[in-house]
C-alpha cells in the first residue's frame, strides 16, 4: 500500500500550543474547580491580562466571547432552554499560543504567559499547580441537570456527547501545520499519530492521583479519556472530506488558520513547557517519516489503558518508544529539532515518568498540595515559599 508523500511536499511550518492550568485556592486550602470556584473568580484573573490585537484572525474567539484574549477561562458552558449562554462551570484557565514559525518561538510564548499569568493568580490566592485529572473528585456531573436544549445540543458530535470528561481532566494540544500538505496527507498524518499515540503519551505522564489518593498506575487521564476522546484531530476546509468516526478525527477549519493544522490531544499536562518543544518534535518527525506503516481511524482504548498503567516499564511500549524516536531522529531535517529529542531518549532508556516520581514523593510523605505545586519549573514563576502545607 502507498500512502501521500509528506516530505516532498513539506513547506512552511507553523506551531502553536494549548495549556491548561489547574489552581489550588490558598485563601480555603482547596483544589479550585467547578464544585468551589466562581467563573468570576478566573474572570477577575483574566481581565488583568492584557489583550493583543494583532492576534487576530488567527486566534478563534468563539460564539460565546469567552475566548478573547490568550487566557480564557475553560470549562462547561450551560444554556437556557432557547439556547441562550446563562453561565459556565469552571475548571480552570486554558493559555494559548499564537503561530509560531519555530518550536522554540512557541515554546517561549507559553512561558511568558504563564509567567504573566502567575503575576496576576499569585496576589489573589491562586496558586498554579499540575495535574492532568482531577485529583479530589472522581466525577463531573452538571448541577443543575441538563434541560432540553443541552440534552439536544449533546447528541451534535461525539465531542459533546463526552463533554463531561475535559471537566475532570488537564492537559495541552500540541498543534503544528505544513504548507502545501494535501487533505489527503493531512487526514494520513492524522491516522498515524493515533495509531502511536498509545506509545507517545507516556512521556508527559503526571496524573498518578485519583480520589485524593495514588492511582494503580500513571495517567488517570489517559486511562478514563482516550478512546472516548480523540488522541489526534485535523482540519479540514470542506465538508465533504470529513470523515465519519467516534471520537472524530476530523473536524471542520473553523477560521482560516486552522485550515491543515494537525493537533494531537492525547498527552498529559508537562510543568517544563521544554518537554512540549520535545514532544512537537516528535510528532513532526513522526508525521514527515516514511517508514512507520501504523495507521487507525480511531484510538486503541485498551492499548491506551495499558500503557496508561504500565508506561514504559513495559518492555514493548518501551521498543515501541524507541522506534519513533529513531524514526523521528532521521525525519527531522533540523539539527535543533533532532537535539529536542534528547530529554525523550533519556526518559525512555531511564523506563520513568514525572507521573512515577510524584508517587514517589508522595510514599515519602509529601502532600498532595506540595508535589503538584512543585510540578511547574521554577523558572515559570511560581514562587513555592507561597505554598500552603496540608
Amino acid at each position: 500500500m502507498s500512502y501521500p508523500s509528506i516530505s516532498d511536499s513539506a513547506g512552511r511550518y507553523q506551531f502553536g500550543l494549548e495549556h491548561e492550568v489547574a489552581f489550588w485556592n490558598q485563601q480555603t486550602d482547596q483544589f479550585a474547580d467547578f464544585s468551589n470556584t466562581a467563573f468570576q473568580r478566573f474572570e477577575r484573573l483574566i481581565d488583568q491580562l492584557p489583550e493583543y490585537e494583532s492576534d487576530y484572525p488567527q486566534l478563534r474567539i468563539g460564539d460565546a466571547g469567552i475566548k478573547r484574549k490568550r487566557w480564557y477561562i475553560e470549562g462547561y458552558e450551560r444554556f437556557s432552554e432557547t439556547g441562550e449562554l446563562t453561565g459556565c462551570m469552571p475548571k480552570g484557565i486554558e493559555i494559548r499560543t499564537t503561530l509560531q514559525p519555530t518550536i522554540a518561538g512557541a515554546v517561549q510564548e507559553l512561558q511568558e504567559s504563564f509567567a504573566q499569568l502567575c503575576e496576576v493568580a499569585l496576589p489573589a490566592g491562586l496558586l498554579p499547580v499540575l495535574t492532568s485529572f482531577n485529583p479530589i473528585h472522581t466525577k463531573f456531573v452538571p448541577q443543575p441537570p441538563l434541560n432540553g436544549y443541552e440534552t439536544n445540543r449533546r447528541q451534535s458530535s461525539p465531542e459533546k456527547q463526552t463533554a463531561h470528561i475535559p471537566m475532570m481532566t488537564y492537559g495541552p494540544d500540541l498543534n503544528f501545520s505544513i504548507e502545501g500538505l494535501s487533505t489527503d496527507a493531512l487526514i494520513q498524518a492524522g491516522k498515524k499519530l493515533t495509531y502511536y499515540s498509545p506509545a507517545i503519551v507516556p512521556f508527559s505522564f503526571s496524573s498518578p492521583f485519583y480520589g485524593q489518593r495514588p492511582w494503580s498506575g500513571l495517567s488517570v487521564r489517559t486511562h478514563l479519556r482516550t478512546g472516548q476522546r480523540p488522541a489526534a484531530m485535523v482540519f479540514v476546509e470542506h465538508p465533504q472530506d470529513l470523515i465519519d468516526s467516534s471520537p472524530s478525527l476530523t473536524k471542520i477549519a473553523r477560521l482560516p488558520a486552522e485550515i491543515g493544522r494537525i493537533e494531537f490531544k492525547a498527552c498529559d499536562s508537562c510543568g517544563d513547557f521544554n518537554l512540549y518543544g520535545s514532544l512537537l518534535a516528535l510528532l513532526k518527525g513522526i508525521v514527515l517519516d516514511q517508514t512507520l506503516p501504523g495507521l487507525s481511524l480511531v484510538p486503541d482504548a485498551s492499548r491506551h489503558q495499558y500503557a496508561a498503567i504500565h508506561g514504559f516499564a513495559d518492555p514493548e511500549l518501551c521498543d515501541q518508544a524507541q522506534m519513533l524516536l529513531a524514526a523521528a531522529e532521521r525525519a527531522l531535517p533540523d539539527t535543533h529539532e533532532r537535539e529536542l529529542l534528547k530529554p525523550l531518549w533519556q526518559m525512555v532508556e531511564q523506563k520513568t515518568t514525572l507521573a512515577q516520581t510524584m508517587c514517589d514523593r508522595h510514599r515519602a510523605g509529601e502532600s498532595l498540595v506540595t508535589i503538584l505545586s512543585q510540578g511547574y519549573s521554577k523558572d515559570y514563576a511560581v514562587e513555592t515559599q507561597l505554598i500552603s502545607q496540608v
